[in-house]
């Protein structure tokens, strides 16, 4: 048998390569006969002339149902090879970056369809239910994909993260009465946090096909539910005009993918779980606290900002925002993708004292390469960036031209931040940077109320900028110490 993703990258050129072994028909393999019969019986296409993509979601289906027939997704066998460091970033890549032009997609999407206005309100929605994503996900993924060991198992991981998504919504519904959201804005919350809340679940699977060596998987995953979101969301939009509506079909398009893709994905392509233990959730949800908290208070500061805009100034001003800040949160995510993949890797070059310099110079390389791509995003937004930006969101963003260099800025400073804090959670030492990123949450909590009620706009740029100038000096301090007085395990 023939892995279909070997299949579809042979359709795009690339080199397909069989592993998977000969086996006894099982329930997938009868229904894909009967279906090639009854297609052959119909005077349709054989499967030679099928395309690669068709191919692939008839075999997912087969096996699907088939695992449902035989009454267990986690006892089937897996069809998928690991180790593939090439498709790993491939499909990595691909996963991140629809999952990272999501927001700003939708975003365009409802600034075309419904106007500014509107679009600025789903624009708000999408941030508050990023930051809540953070307590869904409660800062376990690099914890999880790092225990080469499986201290904790799946399974308790599993419920750990239904816990914490539970959390997530109840904070959800309770800044929602508190802020006093009702009608249009209300319903949008509901399905951007619902939404968010399927990512968040979606994660700990994701991260089980990481720890074994099959991120690529998980980028298949974020592909399915990223572009299943982004078709539905439209088409609702286009169809009824009605934010609201095109909210809630988000939600239920993210579920679906959750519950026909990503969960099955995960059962069939690693090891059936041992049992969960409660002393293991507890021990998860302790030791990713400081993670958890850390990672909150960031996502807080880089939302901070917007929060008081929300106060100060109209909805369009948050469609203007998030406009000029995507393009700097494209550097973080491009950022990433070089080096998430390798977190495992990066886990066990530390774990060898030996290899200390070599690890040093890791983190050294990639700093730099943050502040190259950075310097490249600069003359791209100088060059074609404004105008592009305008076209997209029909309206003319040349007097945010120095807002955006001033984010383009503070995109690349995100980026060496967050790869610091992962490096530093590589080193079960997360709970160092809750103090950074406390002092970082008061200084843009002030900075974001002073600035922006005295100047508007600008003053929210200035207030995300200058925090990013302040925690990467601070995170600097720490990577230092921690250096010098290594942890030993």
């Amino acid at each position: 048998m023939r892995n279909p993703l070997d299949q579809l990258n042979g359709a795009l050129g690339a080199n397909a390569r069989r592993h998977a072994p000969l086996h006894t028909p099982s329930p997938a393999d009868n229904l894909r006969e009967a279906r090639l019969r009854a297609q052959t019986e119909a005077g349709r296409q054989s499967p030679g002339q099928t395309g690669a993509l068709t191919r692939l979601v008839n075999h997912w289906w087969d096996r699907l149902i088939g695992a449902v027939y035989s009454g267990s997704l986690a006892n089937q066998t897996a069809q998928y090879s690991a180790h593939n460091t090439k498709r790993d970033y491939l499909y990595n890549s691909l996963g991140s970056g629809v999952w990272g032009a999501l927001f700003p997609i939708l975003t365009i999407v409802a600034t075309q369809l419904v106007g500014a206005e509107r679009a600025g309100m789903f624009s708000m929605a999408f941030v508050i239910a990023n930051l809540l994503q953070f307590i869904g996900n409660y800062g376990v993924r690099t914890f999880q994909v790092s225990d080469i060991d499986e201290m904790d198992s799946f399974s308790s991981y599993c419920i750990q993260r239904f816990a914490s998504c539970a959390l997530m919504l109840g904070v959800g519904y309770l800044y929602c009465r508190l802020r006093g959201y009702g009608g249009e804005m209300l319903v949008i919350c509901a399905g951007t946090f619902a939404f968010r809340m399927v990512d968040a679940l979606a994660d700990v699977y994701e991260g089980r096909l990481q720890q074994f060596d099959k991120l690529y998987l998980a980028g298949v995953s974020q592909i399915v539910r990223s572009a299943a979101v982004i078709v539905i969301f439209s088409f609702a939009l286009l169809v009824t005009h009605s934010v609201p509506t095109a909210s809630v079909a988000m939600a239920v398009a993210s579920l679906a993918s959750l519950a026909l893709v990503t969960i099955p994905l995960t059962l069939f392509e690693t090891p059936r779980s041992r049992s969960w233990d409660l002393t293991e959730i507890v021990e998860v949800f302790r030791e990713c606290f400081p993670a958890f908290l850390a990672q909150f208070l960031f996502a807080l500061i880089e939302a901070m900002p917007k929060f008081v805009m929300e106060g100060s100034l109209g909805y369009d001003s948050q469609l203007f925002f998030n406009a000029i800040y995507f393009p700097a949160q494209s550097i973080l995510i491009v950022v990433s993708l070089a080096y998430k993949p390798q977190l495992v890797r990066l886990a066990k070059i530390w774990a060898d004292p030996n290899h200390r310099k070599r690890f040093d110079l890791i983190v050294i390389a990639v700093v730099l390469g943050t502040a190259i791509y950075t310097a490249a995003s600069l003359v791209v937004a100088a060059v074609i960036g404004i105008p592009l930006t305008g076209l997209l969101y029909g309206t003319s963003f040349e007097p945010y031209r120095n807002a955006q260099y001033l984010m383009i800025v503070a995109g690349g400073l995100s980026a060496v931040i967050d790869f610091l804090y992962q490096i530093i959670t590589v080193l079960r030492q997360q709970q160092k940077a809750t103090g950074a990123y406390g002092i970082g949450f008061g200084y843009v909590t002030l900075a974001s109320l002073l600035l922006i009620n005295t100047m508007g706009f600008d003053g929210a740029v200035w207030a995300y900028v200058t925090v990013m100038v302040v925690l990467l000096a601070l995170l600097i301090v720490q990577y230092v110490r921690i250096r010098l007085n290594p942890p030993s395990f």
